[in-house]
């Protein structure tokens, strides 16, 4: 498999928005209770300050996808958000690594100063590798800061990682 990550577009909404809603539905990385309908994806996914799109270049299928946005507003608005997801069929890939290394460019380029991660939730042991490996920063742990689906709350760790200025 030979992997890109690109810009998205309209055409990507329905392989993104399965991705994603999977992602939604496993319960143990995103914050959010629904996914994205088809009316929603195509609107979330442009309204992000960037949104990547790992594409398999042999097959030309959606691999993975992540979006990028203010942590904040005003004063704080030099500090970005990121979520990323990958085909469940194909985790271990490697998609990750690309998709985060990726968004750590677009996100210097875009003008962030701070790419900043609000809650990793703990047990999401393959995150958290892949984040400190590439230099993210923990700052802390809020305990019980994630409720899972079977009604029990998971501690949540904060990341930041300074951005390089192109």
């Amino acid at each position: 498999m030979k992997v890109i990550i690109r810009r998205y577009e309209s055409k990507d909404s329905e392989p993104c928005r399965m991705i994603w809603n999977h992602v939604v539905e496993e319960g143990n990385a995103f914050p959010q209770l629904e996914g994205l309908s088809e009316d929603e994806a195509d609107g979330f996914f442009k309204s992000q300050t960037y949104t990547g799109v790992a594409e398999d270049t042999v097959t030309g299928q959606v691999v993975g996808i992540y979006i990028l946005h203010p942590n904040n507003v005003g004063r704080c608005g030099h500090i970005a958000n990121a979520s990323y997801a990958v085909k469940s069929d194909i985790r271990g890939e490697h998609i990750g690594e690309k998709l985060v290394l990726d968004c750590l460019k677009q996100g210097s380029l875009l003008g962030f100063r701070i790419l900043q991660f609000n809650a990793v939730v703990a047990t999401n042991v393959h995150a958290i590798h892949l984040y400190e490996r590439l230099g993210f920063q923990k700052l802390g742990v809020i305990p019980g800061g994630y409720f899972m689906d079977d009604g029990h709350y998971e501690d949540i760790i904060l990341y930041y990682h300074l951005l390089k200025k192109e």
